[in-house]
């Protein structure tokens, strides 16, 4: 199968991680001559499974299958941490399903297409992120870490992913300086466990610190989801000292306002420490914009602790809420708990708390009301500004264009 004649077609699923995957998957065919097409008419469909609940693992069966329905030549590459943890049941879909470990999958797609596979490691060096079907994107991800050393009672991607790994600086320097050269006005830094990226001796504020140096004033960064423990002070005052060319935005996940499903959910820390670092870093930035993940209706919660929840949600401010109804994950220790909470109560309660986000959003907008923020312009009438809220685009920008907006 030559790269000149390939059609193929990317199904990605779950975190943003995979999503820089997929694109590197795309982006390592589409150098090569490949097209990218709708499922129904491709050679090739790459699936980057997702593995993090049982409700991800039945979209993840149901996307693979539907792959096959949708096309009934096509060869359908399974990879990703579904695959992983369980390759026999997508392998069992069809003689025409492969499962690809992630780390394989870039030299076989240069093996696919009849050339040679050096130029791509195992990150995709060598070729830019690019969303299929669309220009190239003013806002990028780049993937500087994974796995993760943490075990969460409810996670498995752990298992999924191995041990936490990070990539060589000087390797990301190069990769963010040619998508900065490609286009890029922001860069967003991705892993399993951002915050615990660690190499000869650099953490994660010092990998920032070679970012700016690398790129110029045009080009902001984004820290993606890290994890409170990993929140120092170096990284708060390298943050407040930027100047927004490193986005005063934290995604933090919180998971729950009560101490006593944070200790059963094996997170490492009290709910009081989770405010006190939140209080550090609205006193260092104090337009800072917060967004979170919590998840409602873990096993044992009662009413009291939902509601510390709630509590915690309003003390935090949070600018955006990602809301999860717990979902059983085979193979963890909260899936064997006998104290599940009903599918009734959960949806209450995440109804009930989704009408506290979408307050907190409102309010954390109109408390930007009538200040200035910068703001990436990514499509026709759309731009997103440092604080991660969207906007129209004045009149006379164009994509790409980073704008002062009044809010």
């Amino acid at each position: 199968m030559r790269s000149t004649n390939m059609k193929f077609h990317v199904v990605n699923l779950g975190c943003k991680v995979n999503r820089v995957e997929s694109d590197d998957f795309a982006a390592t065919l589409l150098s090569q001559g490949a097209q990218a097409v709708d499922a129904a008419a491709a050679d090739l469909i790459i699936v980057n499974t997702c593995t993090v609940t049982g409700e991800a693992e039945k979209k993840t069966r149901k996307a693979v299958r539907q792959a096959l329905r949708s096309n009934d030549r096509a060869r359908v590459l399974v990879t990703g941490c579904a695959a992983a943890i369980d390759p026999e049941t997508y392998t069992a879909m069809g003689e025409r399903v492969q499962v690809v470990p992630k780390l394989a999958v870039h030299a076989m797609l240069a093996s696919d297409a009849g050339l040679e596979s050096h130029g791509h490691d195992r990150w995709g060096a060598g070729v830019e992120h690019v969303h299929v079907g669309e220009e190239f994107p003013t806002r990028v991800g780049v993937k500087v870490q994974d796995g993760c050393n943490n075990a969460c009672t409810y996670c498995i991607v752990h298992v999924a992913r191995g041990r936490a790994w990070s990539r060589p600086a000087e390797e990301i320097v190069e990769e963010v300086r040619r998508t900065a050269e490609a286009g890029a006005r922001e860069i967003v830094l991705t892993g399993i466990n951002l915050g615990s990226y660690s190499y000869d001796g650099m953490g994660l504020a010092d990998l920032l610190r070679l970012l700016l140096d690398a790129t110029g004033v045009g080009v902001r960064f984004r820290v993606s989801s890290i994890e409170p423990r990993d929140v120092d002070d170096d990284l708060i005052a390298l943050m407040a000292a930027a100047q927004g060319r490193i986005c005063r935005h934290l995604h933090l996940p919180l998971q729950s306002g009560s101490t006593k499903v944070l200790r059963e959910m094996a997170r490492p820390y009290r709910a009081e420490q989770f405010k006190d670092l939140v209080d550090r870093l609205y006193d260092a930035m104090p337009m800072l914009s917060l967004s979170t993940d919590v998840i409602v209706g873990f096993p044992g919660e009662t009413e009291e602790d939902y509601r510390a929840t709630e509590d915690m949600a309003r003390a935090c401010r949070f600018s955006k809420m990602h809301i999860f109804r717990y979902s059983k994950r085979e193979g963890t220790p909260a899936a064997r708990r006998t104290d599940q909470v009903a599918p009734e109560v959960k949806a209450d309660r995440a109804k009930r708390l989704e009408a506290v986000g979408a307050d907190l959003r409102s309010a954390d907008r109109a408390r930007r009301a009538g200040t200035c923020e910068l703001a990436l312009v990514e499509s026709d009438g759309v731009a997103t500004t440092e604080s991660y809220h969207t906007v129209s685009v004045p009149a006379g920008a164009t994509t790409g264009d980073m704008v002062e907006v009044v809010l």
